[in-house]
């Protein structure tokens, strides 16, 4: 692939985070007014993570002389989300009745704004299973392209790769085509990276001038709790499978340095999905294994956002001086555990989560999400990290399990400089 930014855009991104967030403090309706920036490079991304996924998983079955390694390499993938996701949640319900954040709160529900969060609740009440599922099959081929969900081009390219490693010869000017186009697209990936400063110094400026540190006061501690917990998961959890697998998660974060500021500055994961998979590749990682795993995940492979669920629900009961039993948070781990598949990786889809998590709960009121609603931009750069951290890990894991690579090589490949 051609996508080789310079480690000079990595210091540039942070310049523009930071001057982000100087505009916005400083000049709040200045740093308003650069909205457009941050939601253009964004745009500019999402455009072409649809194409980007269709041509690599659509190369990469076409290309393999055993399909039956989709199957397989899907199958450890799937174990391997649930796992994962699990101890995410389990790790906020624990760190929740430990350290118990909204203790002390004592929310009046009257007093909150409800209706700044309507949307998201209105949101979160359209969510079921079968609209989920139906919702994964487009209504045409080409409809999958352009409906901007990933799951709908995950099964679109799927079959599109199987039906032509099936074809056998016939397909070969169809899978150069898919070569070519490929190249093409992460060649203009490479230009639009160029334009990630300009879009986080949007963003960032955006959310501090919107809602400014003084909307952080009040809920500093949960916020903190939050972030640490984060760090936590990546730390130990991924840090101990990584470690397993014979490499190490924080030269991984170095490794990805670039990718992770985007995502601060942007508050979306989404933004760095296709320079992730170039990077991946670049460690020795089969591109049909990189086009399965981090779309896939991309939808069930959240932990930020499942530690978010579970830590969130309840902090808001103990907020509002709810108590909740152990069967009560058993269930909130088994609804977040449904909910959280196919949350968006984008801003405010945790937030809609989370509403549809506390619907199903008895004695929670919905409207309580009203209480975080100020902080939720801020707290979705935090699940977006720890989303694209989780994801690369398992990537990197199930390629090692397929024996694509071995530690050694991802651990070289993780130290050497870009």
């Amino acid at each position: 692939m051609a996508l080789r930014p310079s480690r000079s855009l990595y210091l540039w991104v942070l310049v523009a985070v930071v001057a982000g967030a100087s505009l916005g403090l400083y000049a709040p309706s200045l740093g308003i007014a650069m909205k457009p920036l941050g939601d253009g490079f964004i745009k500019l991304i999402r455009m072409l993570v649809a194409p980007i996924v269709f041509t690599t998983v659509v190369l990469g079955i076409a290309q393999m002389k055993n399909l039956g390694q989709v199957g397989r390499v899907g199958l450890k993938a799937v174990a391997y989300f649930e796992v994962l996701s699990t101890l995410a949640l389990v790790l906020g319900v624990v760190v929740a009745n430990v350290l118990r954040p909204g203790d002390g709160f004592h929310v009046d529900l009257a007093q909150l704004d409800a209706g700044a969060a309507s949307q998201y609740i209105s949101a979160a009440h359209e969510q079921n299973v079968a609209a989920f599922l139906l919702n994964v099959i487009p209504s045409t081929l080409p409809g999958a392209l352009t409906s901007g969900e990933l799951l709908q081009v995950l099964l679109v390219a799927v079959l599109t790769g199987f039906g032509a490693a099936l074809s056998g010869e016939s397909a070969r000017p169809f899978v150069s085509l898919m070569a070519s186009s490929s190249a093409v697209l992460f060649r203009v990936v490479s230009l639009v990276m160029w334009l990630a400063p300009i879009g986080a110094f949007g963003a960032m400026a955006f959310t501090l001038g919107k809602f400014g540190w003084h909307s952080l006061a009040p809920l500093a501690r949960f916020m903190g709790v939050f972030y640490l917990t984060c760090i936590a998961f990546i730390v130990l959890v991924l840090g101990t499978v990584a470690r397993l697998c014979g490499f190490r998660v924080l030269a991984l974060v170095r490794y990805l340095r670039t990718e992770i500021l985007t995502v601060i500055g942007t508050s979306s994961s989404e933004s760095a999905l296709a320079p992730l998979m170039d990077r991946l590749e670049r460690l020795g990682c089969q591109r049909s294994t990189v086009g399965l795993v981090v779309p896939t995940g991309y939808s069930f492979n959240l932990d930020g956002t499942c530690i978010y669920l579970s830590l969130a629900a309840i902090f808001l009961a103990q907020a509002l001086d709810v108590t909740l039993t152990l069967g009560q948070q058993v269930s909130i781990l088994a609804v977040a555990m449904l909910t959280s598949k196919g949350a968006a990786a984008v801003t405010g889809g945790g937030f809609i989560t989370l509403a549809a998590t506390l619907a199903v709960v008895p004695g929670m009121p919905v409207e309580a999400i009203a209480l975080i609603l100020g902080i939720d931009r801020f707290m979705s750069e935090a699940r977006a990290v720890t989303n694209l951290i989780g994801n690369a890990v398992a990537t990197l894991v199930i390629s090692r399990w397929e024996g694509e690579v071995d530690g050694a090589r991802i651990q070289a490949g993780l130290s050497a400089t870009r």
